[in-house]
């Protein structure tokens, strides 16, 4: 889409792999999806005409958002927007006729609104990827690096969205399984992305990792995180990793606090699935989906990351930049005061 990133999957012909797949055993099925995963079918651009109705989700441990998303409400009702609230947003607001439980309801929705930050829009994203339902992220928090529009300047920008002028990014995501026994018995998708990481005393937890089926590094230390391009700027980063382009199409294997000299970040093609196996004690470690989601894991466990079919549809205005953005949201130094 013109003036979009759109991050597609590595398609590799048959000839390329044979039969490497087959030859993974437990891995095969996962090395398939991710090289070849299905067509999604949702739109490839919902702006072919005026927008018909959006829905609206505020996170409501935001201190303004209950009052944003009633404007916002009555705002798009004048505009004789058709108007749909997620339900802890619809009680919040006083409308349970406009209650609609996502990501089942949403036929005759062209795009949601999120209230929140990054961590409301990465909720928002697990929960309606497999729709191809695009996202409009408002700030309402600090940072806000994933979200399109700050939250003073939501009713200046939205108007270009209703008419239909918006861009669509696409970003990549990761399938997250657990596998125990040789059976997955957990499985999510990832934005950002997916750590194992030790318990709360002040010990190492081992874990060995391989990549596509091969060994490639063995860690004792903090954990390790497998991130997507766009997780590279979240946690990843925080732990000594490089910042990557959502356009690249790859992964990124970073540890966390290994007791090396020589730990670095490991970047891997995105069509080859990461296993993370525990070894040793295994007392406290969880795993944890974009750092809201989680469970616990057990000696032996295997928790196996793979580029996922689905992907998030971001809502941009003409000319988003991913170089402005992040010049302008992660400084020299840090976080701007209040960002």
């Amino acid at each position: 889409m013109p003036g979009g990133t759109t991050v597609a999957p590595t398609r590799l012909a048959p000839s390329a792999w044979g039969g490497y797949a087959a030859g993974l055993g437990e891995y095969g099925q996962l090395l398939e999806r991710a090289v070849h995963p299905p067509v999604n079918t949702a739109a490839t651009d919902p702006y072919q005409r005026p927008v018909r109705g959006v829905a609206v989700h505020a996170n409501l441990d935001k201190a303004d958002a209950v009052a944003v998303a009633r404007r916002l409400l009555a705002w798009l009702e004048d505009r004789g927007t058709c108007v749909r609230l997620t339900p802890d947003t619809a009680g919040a607001v006083g409308r349970a006729d406009l209650r609609v439980s996502l990501p089942d309801g949403t036929d005759g929705l062209d795009f949601l609104i999120v209230l929140g930050g990054d961590g409301s829009l990465l909720g928002a994203a697990r929960l309606v990827a497999a729709r191809g339902l695009p996202l409009l992220g408002v700030n309402l928090g600090r940072l806000g690096f994933l979200t399109e529009v700050e939250g003073p300047e939501l009713f200046a920008a939205l108007p270009l969205f209703l008419r239909g002028e918006g861009e669509i990014e696409e970003r990549a995501m990761l399938r997250v399984q657990v596998r125990r026994g040789g059976v997955a018995v957990w499985e999510r998708l990832a934005l950002n992305e997916a750590v194992v990481s030790k318990g709360p005393f002040a010990r190492t937890v081992g874990v060995q990792v391989r990549v596509g089926g091969q060994p490639v590094a063995a860690y004792g230390g903090d954990g390790v995180i497998v991130a997507t391009p766009t997780g590279s700027t979240a946690y990843s980063l925080s732990a000594g990793g490089p910042i990557v382009h959502p356009g690249v199409d790859t992964l990124l294997i970073t540890p966390i606090c290994a007791h090396t000299l020589y730990a670095r970040t490991l970047a891997v093609p995105s069509s080859e699935p990461i296993a993370v196996r525990l070894a040793g004690d295994a007392t406290g470690t969880v795993l944890t989906i974009d750092g809201h989601e989680g469970v616990p894991l057990e000696r032996d466990d295997e928790v196996v990351a793979a580029l996922a079919a689905e992907r998030v549809r971001l809502l941009r205005r003409p000319g988003w930049n991913f170089y402005r953005v992040l010049s302008a949201k992660l400084p020299e130094g840090g976080l701007r005061d209040g960002g």
